[in-house]
């Protein structure tokens, strides 16, 4: 190789490896922000799930539809990114929906809601139902953007089109770690939310650990106006808070999976760029010699 391609491809390694040492800094910035999101709404889930826990054993609890196992197709939710440059993050998690849907039969029987642009054109080339598909989901989103979906989950359940719905996503474990999983969500019943909840707060890392205690929960409930309008409120803002949290995770684990995977990349260009050198050294070192060698066959021809 010609010490000039040589050059440029140094060149070309070294631009590369700025790009992606910043693309690692700003997934770092982004997952610290997706993560300390989905801690900051932990209080708020875990007062919900006591107030359903403690009303589980309630008539007006068992008999409400959202909390009824009930026949028809399964709705499920898949949570992937727009963008790729996120490792395997993707792949994992379509893996894992595949496996999912083969183990319980699904093929004909699912009806899909696509949050992630990924996922949904996967899919939705596959010939699978994909009825809805959110793209550009901002890190930003609130708990009231999500309410259309939830609302379309519960309008297909009134209508008897689907009888139970999962969610599938990745599972923020630690900086280094996503898990994909398949959490179920209709449904809604005490250990549903309890699992969701519960994946929040990361094994490792600044927040591992918090708010993993018992929750002070009292012995008795005074419930106004009565126990049918405070569960018919209080249900379909469970199931929210549910597809909220499995998309905050997902945000979580789509920088952090970037964020190693570029810094994978950085470190790697740094070794092509060492090598390159080398190499670049050897060949300038051997058309040194070459032309010295010339000269000093000259000089002895010329004598």
């Amino acid at each position: 190789m010609a010490l000039k391609h040589i050059k440029l491809k140094i060149q070309s390694v070294k631009k590369t490896s700025t790009v992606t040492r910043a693309m690692e800094a700003v997934s770092a910035v982004k997952m610290r922000k997706a993560q300390e999101r989905a801690l900051g709404g932990r209080a708020y889930a875990a007062a919900a799930l006591t107030i359903l826990e403690k009303l589980a054993g309630s008539q007006e609890i068992k008999q409400h539809p959202l909390a009824q196992q009930r026949a028809g197709k399964t709705a499920l939710i898949l949570i992937t990114s727009d963008k790729g440059l996120a490792g395997a993050l993707n792949s994992n998690v379509i893996r894992t929906t595949e496996r999912e849907i083969s183990r319980l039969s699904l093929e004909k029987d699912v009806v899909m809601i696509a949050i992630g642009r990924r996922g949904g054109d996967y899919f939705l080339n596959r010939g699978y139902d994909v009825r809805m598909k959110h793209e550009n989901v901002s890190d930003s989103i609130s708990e009231a953007d999500m309410r259309a979906t939830t609302d379309k989950i519960m309008e297909w359940h009134a209508a008897g089109e689907i009888g139970s719905c999962i969610v599938a996503y990745m599972n923020f474990v630690s900086t280094f770690e996503q898990k994909p999983v398949i959490r179920q969500i209709l449904p809604l019943i005490p250990e549903t939310i309890h699992d969701i909840v519960a994946g929040i707060v990361p094994a490792k890392g600044k927040y591992a650990g918090i708010g993993q205690g018992e929750v002070w929960t009292p012995s008795t409930y005074s419930i106004e106006p009565d126990v049918e309008t405070v569960v018919n409120e209080l249900m379909p803002k469970l199931l929210n808070v549910a597809i909220f949290h499995a998309l905050l995770e997902a945000k979580a684990s789509e920088h952090s999976a970037r964020m190693v995977a570029m810094k994978s990349a950085t470190d790697k260009a740094r070794d092509v760029v060492k090598e390159l050198t080398r190499k670049f050294n050897k060949v300038r070192q051997a058309a040194i010699t070459r032309e010295v060698s010339e000269i000093t066959s000259g000089i002895e021809a010329m004598k």
